[in-house]
């Protein structure tokens, strides 16, 4: 088991530090984006119903991707007026 823990933990690092040198290579050049929250209200009536038929099978685990839906919902709800 130590040997696994200690194998995602290398990765983990190793990952970390190629994504950091790649943003400081970048020095901001990348434009920033506008956010487009269509995308989230459309996630959201995705989410939703897979989460609630994952706990109707009666795995409680996936009830926190029911609760995405709706937060990715409510998000794209709330800005309705920003949709592209």
């Amino acid at each position: 088991m130590l040997p696994l823990v200690l194998t995602v933990l290398v990765l983990v690092v190793i990952v970390g530090v190629i994504v950091a040198l790649v943003a400081w290579k970048r020095g901001g050049k990348g434009k920033a984006r506008d956010t487009d929250y269509k995308v989230f209200f459309v996630l959201g009536i995705c989410f939703l119903p897979m989460g609630v038929m994952a706990v109707a099978t009666e795995n409680m685990g996936f009830l926190g991707m029911g609760a995405l839906g709706v937060v990715y919902m409510a998000i794209g709800l709330a800005n309705r007026d920003k949709w592209k």
